[in-house]
């Protein structure tokens, strides 16, 4: 049986990425240099982003068609320009891009070991915009461990 010990290590480091627009953007590489740059070797990863109109999810990889699919999901779930939203200050895309952010989260937490972020064999990290414009968002990667 393995006893538990605290964190030796912490680092912590932000990068951007540039949205398209509505839609996805893999991260899990940046991600992954960032915990192997961090010198741990078993721990977590909490990734974050500090935005209200987009979000960070852990999904499938391999084929596309699942995030078309999640991204239809979501907009028949939460339509822009919907009746029911008071708040459309930048547009009809920016009450339900709050929503979706609520829904679907704004940070991940991944283990770690071997120096490697611990995903699935069809796992990948994604930031999810829900504006339909383009953004810069910025993402935090704090990485905990030994």
């Amino acid at each position: 049986m393995s006893r538990a010990t605290p964190a030796q290590h912490v680092a912590q480091t932000g990068f951007t990425v540039h949205t398209r627009g509505r839609g996805f953007s893999e991260i899990s590489d940046k991600v992954g240099e960032i915990v192997s740059a961090s010198s741990v070797q078993t721990g977590i990863a909490h990734v974050f982003t500090a935005h209200t109109s987009c979000s960070l999810l852990i999904s499938e990889n391999a084929d596309p068609a699942v995030r078309a699919d999640l991204e239809r999901w979501l907009t028949r779930a939460v339509p822009d320009g919907d009746s029911i939203f008071q708040h459309d200050a930048e547009g009809p895309d920016d009450m339900p891009a709050h929503v979706r952010s609520i829904l679907t989260g704004v940070s991940l937490t991944v283990p770690v070991h071997g120096g490697k972020l611990q995903l699935g064999t069809w796992q990948g990290l994604y930031l999810w915009e829900h504006r339909v414009d383009p953004h810069q968002r910025k993402v935090t990667v704090t990485v905990l461990g030994h």
